[in-house]
């Protein structure tokens, strides 16, 4: 193909005039290189995201702490989360601790 054959082709007539030329640069720029760019936007995007799906499970947890804080309010429930957990007791009360052999780890034999 000769030169002046290929400026008849339509399609580069096209992209050759100038205002094509322009908003072509105009959209690469706006879409790679502005400070508002597209990529820039979409990571943006995925980073509210995810401190949202973070902000819900801080607040199940929220809510899971203060269904906690109400039961502890009785003072019956904290006796017995205290005894359980840290193992705490009345005076002059013993406590024994029963382990059941398949609770208790085994060290690795080598």
């Amino acid at each position: 193909m000769k030169l002046s054959e290929i400026k008849r082709n339509k399609w580069v007539r096209f992209v050759g005039n100038k205002y094509v030329l322009i908003l072509i640069l105009f959209i690469g720029w706006m879409i790679f290189f502005d400070t508002n760019s597209y990529l820039i936007h979409n990571e943006l995007e995925d980073e509210i995201d995810a401190l949202e799906d973070n902000a819900e499970f801080y607040q199940k947890e929220i809510d899971r702490d203060k269904g906690f804080i109400k039961k502890m309010e009785d003072s019956n429930q904290m006796e017995k989360f205290a005894r359980e957990k840290y193992y705490l007791k009345k005076e002059n009360e013993d406590i024994y601790i029963v382990e059941h052999e398949d609770s208790i780890k085994k060290e690795e034999k080598r």
